[in-house]
């Protein structure tokens, strides 16, 4: 593989990025430093740098139909910019509704509407439009929420994922869950490969495809693990488990007989546990937590996914394979699924992809520059 393209700008570890899909090249990483760099890789050198001169920025994203408008959070705080007003980097809204630090933001790309989820477990529905805070979702998570996805094609639900080892797929018009699955109760009767780390299931980061990838994709949600696993789930096929059952009633706590009662004791959850795909060891996948996922906006949208972790490695996986009709993680025929490995010098922070024929993988590390791959 050829040498990395780096990108400097930063002072500080880099912790996350974002690329633009309406203007291909054109990028946005940020740090620790609390700048937010900006690159086009047409051009050689640095676009140029918010300096927002506060803490660390943990998430950014762009508004969804308006790439001129992006979010940022930093603390508890998620600011909004405009791009065009480059001569100060003053925010047009700020929101200041999450009471502990903020880990991960994110846009619905059909209603007007932002999720941030924090360090209490608590998840924020932002009214971008309103200005207001919409509804709190905070009956799901015992411990850090991590991580947060809107669903392209159920425009009234969102994705959340804890280091309680919970993702949990929420009706947030109604602030409550609709389904709930602890990978840390599921893995308890599991077999473990020879290999595989035994760190708990937190669910450290989300992904779900576009609309205009679901062709390729499917209506999945792509998970990345604490214990070195990446699991690819068919969300219609979890929701149709439940739907008998009606919704979950919300309470305090969710506690784990209540989960168990939900996501086990029935062939049918059997079912869907053999249906769902496994990226683990066994195909060459991580030995340490993986920390971030992204689908492939190069190529055949949505078919790959890129996978980041603490062992310091990229992985880009070509699960498509198992969407057929039949077909599972079980499969006796898994070669192939593991499309092109990374071996990187440091643990991944964050990583995305970028719509681009080259140049189109972009991570960032635990240092302060940022690596370019290019993959197909």
């Amino acid at each position: 593989m050829m040498k990395p393209r780096r990108l400097r700008g930063h002072s500080r570890t880099v912790t996350t990025c974002v690329a633009s899909r309406d203007r291909p090249g054109v990028m946005a990483t940020a740090g620790e430093d609390g700048c937010i760099c900006w690159f086009d890789m047409r051009s050689k050198d640095l676009l140029f740098t918010m300096d927002l001169g506060k803490k660390p920025i943990s998430a950014i994203c762009f508004k969804p139909g308006n790439e001129d408008v992006l979010f940022a959070s930093s603390g508890t705080e998620v600011m909004c910019f405009d791009l065009h007003m480059v001569s100060m980097w003053r925010p047009l809204e700020t929101y200041n509704y999450n009471k502990e630090e903020i880990n991960q933001i994110a846009c619905n790309t059909k209603k007007p509407f932002l999720a941030a989820t924090d360090d209490g477990g608590d998840i924020k529905i932002i009214d971008i439009q309103q200005q207001c805070l919409y509804k709190t979702l905070r009956i799901g998570h015992t411990s850090i929420c991590s991580s947060v996805q809107f669903v392209p094609w159920r425009p009234w639900e969102v994705i959340t994922g804890g280091l309680d080892s919970k993702l949990i797929l929420w009706d947030f018009s109604k602030g409550r869950p609709c389904k709930v699955m602890d990978f840390g109760l599921s893995e308890v009767d599991s077999q473990s490969n020879a290999g595989q780390c035994f760190n708990p299931a937190f669910v450290h980061a989300l992904a779900v495809p576009e609309v205009d990838m679901l062709d390729n994709s499917g209506k999945v949600c792509s998970v990345a693990r604490g214990d070195g696993i990446v699991d690819v789930i068919d969300v219609e096929l979890e929701l149709a488990a439940v739907k008998s059952k009606g919704p979950v009633k919300p309470q305090k706590r969710l506690e784990s007989a209540a989960v168990n009662k939900l996501n086990a004791g029935s062939a049918a959850h059997a079912d869907i546990k053999e249906k769902r795909i496994r990226l683990d060891y066994s195909l060459g996948g991580h030995t340490a937590a993986v920390s971030c996922v992204s689908f492939s906006l190069f190529g055949e949208r949505g078919k790959l996914i890129a996978s980041g972790g603490n062992d310091a490695s990229v992985k880009l996986w070509d699960y498509s394979k198992y969407l057929n009709p039949g077909e599972s993680s079980s499969s006796s025929d898994r070669s192939g699924v593991l499309r092109q490995n990374i071996n990187l010098n440091k643990k991944v922070n964050w990583l995305c992809t970028t719509p681009t024929d080259s140049e189109n993988l972009v991570v960032c590390d635990t240092s302060k520059v940022v690596k370019v791959y290019t993959v197909a």
